[in-house]
């Protein structure tokens, strides 16, 4: 029985890359990347190697995939920053949560010094329920000065008799 049952096997077999090819090109765009000047001066040199690799990379590639580059967006190059390149005096950047977080502070801390001066919503309410209080405490306190006077005068009136 055929490949893909009765209908026939449809598509092409599975093709490999060749190990060696695939680190010849990394290791060239690792020298692309440490060394971007370099690319002119061994190009200059090996005029006939290009023109052969790109020869056999063009009779790889099929249809339009010969004619277009194409690059990954996704794919991040590591660019490592030189000491003497990192500038120690610049601003860092926060993330947004880091922002947030310190502006919810400083408001939470504006919002203490209004509260302690009383210019707030909620001073005033405290302040004014605070001031009921200490009326009705110092009414209470009128009273029970009031009736102990009442009951010292009473004793005294029995003791009289």
């Amino acid at each position: 029985m055929p490949r893909g049952g009765k209908k026939g096997h449809k598509g092409r077999g599975k093709q490999f890359s060749n190990p060696e090819e695939i680190d010849r090109q990394m290791k060239a765009q690792r020298e692309l990347e440490e060394n971007p000047g370099a690319e002119k001066e061994s190009s200059a040199e090996s005029e006939e190697e290009s023109s052969s690799d790109e020869d056999s990379e063009f009779k790889r590639r099929n249809g339009v995939e010969g004619l277009i580059e194409i690059e990954n967006p996704n794919r991040v190059s590591q660019k490592n920053k030189k000491v003497t390149e990192i500038d120690e005096n610049a601003p860092k950047e926060l993330s947004r949560r880091e922002r947030e977080e310190i502006e919810k502070q400083k408001s939470k801390e504006r919002y203490m010094k209004l509260h302690q001066e009383g210019k707030t919503d909620q001073a005033k309410a405290d302040l004014a329920r605070l001031a009921i209080i200490k009326k009705q405490r110092e009414d209470a306190a009128k009273k029970r000065d009031d009736i102990r006077k009442a009951e010292k005068e009473a004793e005294d009136a029995k003791g009289k008799r």
